[in-house]
Protein backbone atom coordinates (compact mmCIF):
# COMPACT_ATOMS: atom_id res chain seq x y z
CA UNK A 1 0.00 0.00 0.00
CA UNK A 2 0.98 3.49 -0.69
CA UNK A 3 2.78 5.23 2.47
CA UNK A 4 0.22 7.62 4.05
CA UNK A 5 0.41 11.61 3.47
CA UNK A 6 2.23 13.35 5.52
CA UNK A 7 0.52 15.56 8.58
CA UNK A 8 -0.51 18.81 7.59
CA UNK A 9 1.59 20.33 10.31
CA UNK A 10 5.05 18.78 8.02
CA UNK A 11 3.42 19.75 4.85
CA UNK A 12 2.58 23.60 6.38
CA UNK A 13 6.45 23.28 7.80
CA UNK A 14 7.53 22.48 3.71
CA UNK A 15 5.11 25.03 2.25
CA UNK A 16 6.54 27.43 4.25
CA UNK A 17 10.43 25.87 3.85
CA UNK A 18 9.83 26.28 -0.07
CA UNK A 19 8.64 29.81 -0.03
CA UNK A 20 11.86 30.74 2.48
CA UNK A 21 13.80 29.71 -0.05
CA UNK A 22 12.37 31.21 -3.13
CA UNK A 23 12.62 34.69 -1.24
CA UNK A 24 8.55 34.87 -0.03
CA UNK A 25 9.21 34.48 3.69
CA UNK A 26 7.06 36.94 4.24
CA UNK A 27 3.88 35.92 2.79
CA UNK A 28 3.83 33.08 5.62
CA UNK A 29 4.50 35.55 8.44
CA UNK A 30 1.97 36.34 10.90
CA UNK A 31 1.95 40.01 10.44
CA UNK A 32 -0.23 42.34 12.42
CA UNK A 33 -1.38 45.12 10.33
CA UNK A 34 -1.40 48.65 12.09
CA UNK A 35 -4.68 50.04 11.16
CA UNK A 36 -3.30 53.53 11.43
CA UNK A 37 -1.56 52.10 8.09
CA UNK A 38 -4.85 50.42 6.59
CA UNK A 39 -6.94 53.20 7.26
CA UNK A 40 -4.27 55.73 5.54
CA UNK A 41 -4.32 53.88 2.43
CA UNK A 42 -7.98 53.79 2.13
CA UNK A 43 -8.35 57.19 2.67
CA UNK A 44 -5.09 57.55 0.12
CA UNK A 45 -5.75 55.66 -2.62
CA UNK A 46 -9.73 55.23 -2.29
CA UNK A 47 -11.94 58.23 -0.49
CA UNK A 48 -9.83 60.77 -1.61
CA UNK A 49 -9.73 60.00 -5.26
CA UNK A 50 -13.23 59.00 -5.41
CA UNK A 51 -14.06 62.44 -3.42
CA UNK A 52 -12.21 64.55 -5.82
CA UNK A 53 -13.42 62.68 -9.17
CA UNK A 54 -16.99 63.16 -7.80
CA UNK A 55 -16.68 67.24 -6.90
CA UNK A 56 -14.63 67.69 -10.09
CA UNK A 57 -17.67 65.93 -12.02
CA UNK A 58 -20.33 67.96 -10.20
CA UNK A 59 -18.38 71.52 -10.61
CA UNK A 60 -17.88 70.35 -14.33
CA UNK A 61 -21.44 69.89 -15.17
CA UNK A 62 -22.26 72.63 -12.99
CA UNK A 63 -20.68 75.16 -15.40
CA UNK A 64 -22.28 73.41 -18.72
CA UNK A 65 -23.79 70.93 -20.29
CA UNK A 66 -22.30 67.15 -19.88
CA UNK A 67 -20.76 68.14 -23.06
CA UNK A 68 -18.54 70.29 -21.05
CA UNK A 69 -17.64 67.15 -18.73
CA UNK A 70 -17.31 64.79 -22.01
CA UNK A 71 -14.42 67.23 -23.78
CA UNK A 72 -12.72 66.83 -20.06
CA UNK A 73 -12.62 63.03 -20.23
CA UNK A 74 -11.40 63.08 -23.65
CA UNK A 75 -8.53 65.36 -22.75
CA UNK A 76 -7.64 63.15 -19.50
CA UNK A 77 -7.91 59.75 -21.19
CA UNK A 78 -4.25 59.50 -22.83
CA UNK A 79 -3.14 60.82 -19.53
CA UNK A 80 -4.87 58.43 -17.24
CA UNK A 81 -3.76 56.26 -19.68
CA UNK A 82 0.01 57.51 -19.77
CA UNK A 83 -0.45 56.77 -15.75
CA UNK A 84 -1.63 53.46 -15.72
CA UNK A 85 0.87 52.03 -18.10
CA UNK A 86 3.83 53.77 -15.84
CA UNK A 87 2.75 52.36 -12.78
CA UNK A 88 2.28 49.20 -14.53
CA UNK A 89 6.07 49.59 -15.93
CA UNK A 90 7.46 50.48 -12.50
CA UNK A 91 5.47 47.72 -10.16
CA UNK A 92 6.70 44.96 -12.92
CA UNK A 93 10.21 46.81 -13.04
CA UNK A 94 10.78 46.45 -9.25
CA UNK A 95 9.25 42.51 -9.01
CA UNK A 96 11.12 41.55 -12.69
CA UNK A 97 13.64 39.08 -11.67
CA UNK A 98 11.35 37.27 -9.12
CA UNK A 99 8.50 37.50 -11.53
CA UNK A 100 11.00 35.58 -14.39
CA UNK A 101 12.69 33.35 -11.52
CA UNK A 102 9.75 31.87 -10.56
CA UNK A 103 7.55 30.87 -12.49
CA UNK A 104 5.67 27.80 -10.40
CA UNK A 105 4.96 30.86 -7.60
CA UNK A 106 3.57 33.04 -10.28
CA UNK A 107 1.01 30.37 -11.05
CA UNK A 108 0.37 29.59 -7.87
CA UNK A 109 -1.01 33.01 -7.21
CA UNK A 110 -2.57 33.37 -10.38
CA UNK A 111 -4.92 30.42 -10.59
CA UNK A 112 -7.19 31.52 -7.65
CA UNK A 113 -7.38 35.04 -9.44
CA UNK A 114 -8.34 33.23 -12.00
CA UNK A 115 -11.23 31.27 -11.13
CA UNK A 116 -12.47 34.29 -8.95
CA UNK A 117 -12.40 37.33 -11.32
CA UNK A 118 -14.87 34.59 -13.96
CA UNK A 119 -16.31 32.97 -11.69
CA UNK A 120 -17.47 36.44 -9.49
CA UNK A 121 -17.92 38.91 -13.04
CA UNK A 122 -20.00 35.38 -14.57
CA UNK A 123 -22.24 35.23 -11.78
CA UNK A 124 -23.11 38.84 -11.45
CA UNK A 125 -23.32 39.15 -15.10
CA UNK A 126 -26.19 36.20 -15.13
CA UNK A 127 -28.12 37.71 -11.99
CA UNK A 128 -28.40 40.76 -13.32
CA UNK A 129 -29.82 39.25 -16.62
CA UNK A 130 -31.98 37.38 -14.58
CA UNK A 131 -33.50 40.49 -13.16
CA UNK A 132 -33.82 41.83 -16.31
CA UNK A 133 -31.38 44.76 -15.41
CA UNK A 134 -30.17 47.01 -18.29
CA UNK A 135 -26.36 45.48 -19.93
CA UNK A 136 -24.79 48.93 -19.60
CA UNK A 137 -25.48 48.65 -15.81
CA UNK A 138 -24.66 44.63 -15.57
CA UNK A 139 -21.30 44.92 -17.63
CA UNK A 140 -20.03 47.49 -15.52
CA UNK A 141 -21.17 45.74 -12.18
CA UNK A 142 -20.16 42.72 -13.08
CA UNK A 143 -16.30 44.35 -13.44
CA UNK A 144 -17.01 45.79 -9.76
CA UNK A 145 -17.65 42.76 -8.60
CA UNK A 146 -14.76 40.69 -9.79
CA UNK A 147 -12.43 43.54 -9.00
CA UNK A 148 -9.98 42.98 -6.19
CA UNK A 149 -8.47 46.63 -5.46
CA UNK A 150 -5.41 45.76 -6.39
CA UNK A 151 -3.89 49.04 -6.81
CA UNK A 152 -4.60 49.16 -2.29
CA UNK A 153 -2.99 45.90 -1.91
CA UNK A 154 0.40 46.74 -3.80
CA UNK A 155 0.37 50.15 -1.95
CA UNK A 156 -0.25 48.45 1.50
CA UNK A 157 2.44 45.74 1.15
CA UNK A 158 5.15 48.11 -0.04
CA UNK A 159 4.83 50.16 2.98
CA UNK A 160 4.50 47.36 5.12
CA UNK A 161 6.70 44.85 3.80
CA UNK A 162 8.90 46.95 1.19
CA UNK A 163 9.28 46.61 -2.83
CA UNK A 164 11.26 43.36 -2.87
CA UNK A 165 8.95 41.51 -0.36
CA UNK A 166 6.91 38.27 -1.57
CA UNK A 167 4.04 40.46 0.00
CA UNK A 168 4.58 43.07 -2.83
CA UNK A 169 5.31 40.61 -5.23
CA UNK A 170 1.99 38.57 -4.85
CA UNK A 171 0.00 42.09 -5.07
CA UNK A 172 1.82 42.61 -8.37
CA UNK A 173 1.21 39.45 -9.98
CA UNK A 174 -2.32 39.98 -9.07
CA UNK A 175 -2.17 43.35 -11.22
CA UNK A 176 -0.55 41.51 -13.56
CA UNK A 177 -2.77 38.99 -14.15
CA UNK A 178 -6.40 41.03 -13.58
CA UNK A 179 -5.74 43.62 -16.23
CA UNK A 180 -5.69 40.98 -19.12
CA UNK A 181 -8.57 39.15 -17.71
CA UNK A 182 -10.63 42.33 -16.90
CA UNK A 183 -10.01 43.17 -20.80
CA UNK A 184 -11.16 39.19 -21.59
CA UNK A 185 -14.55 40.14 -19.10
CA UNK A 186 -14.91 43.20 -21.08
CA UNK A 187 -14.72 41.27 -24.80
CA UNK A 188 -17.10 38.83 -23.45
CA UNK A 189 -19.33 41.38 -22.36
CA UNK A 190 -19.19 43.27 -24.82
CA UNK A 191 -19.64 40.15 -27.17
CA UNK A 192 -23.07 38.35 -25.35
CA UNK A 193 -25.14 41.31 -25.68
CA UNK A 194 -27.37 40.50 -28.15
CA UNK A 195 -28.06 37.26 -26.12
CA UNK A 196 -28.10 38.77 -22.68
CA UNK A 197 -30.72 41.36 -24.24
CA UNK A 198 -32.98 38.44 -25.41
CA UNK A 199 -32.62 37.28 -22.24
CA UNK A 200 -34.46 40.18 -20.78
CA UNK A 201 -36.91 40.55 -23.18
CA UNK A 202 -38.07 36.63 -22.82
CA UNK A 203 -38.20 37.56 -19.82
CA UNK A 204 -40.43 40.20 -19.60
Amino acid sequence: PPPPPPPFSSRRRHTRSYLKSRGLGDVYKRQTVPWATLFLSVLLYIVIPVAFAQWWRSYLLGRGAESNLNRVLKRMHPLSLGALLATLVLLFGFQGDQILSQPLIIVMLAVPILIQVYFNSGLAYLLNRSLRVAHCVAAPSALIGASNFFELAVATAIVLFGFDSGAALATVVGVLVEVPVMLSVVKIANNTRSWYERGGAAAG
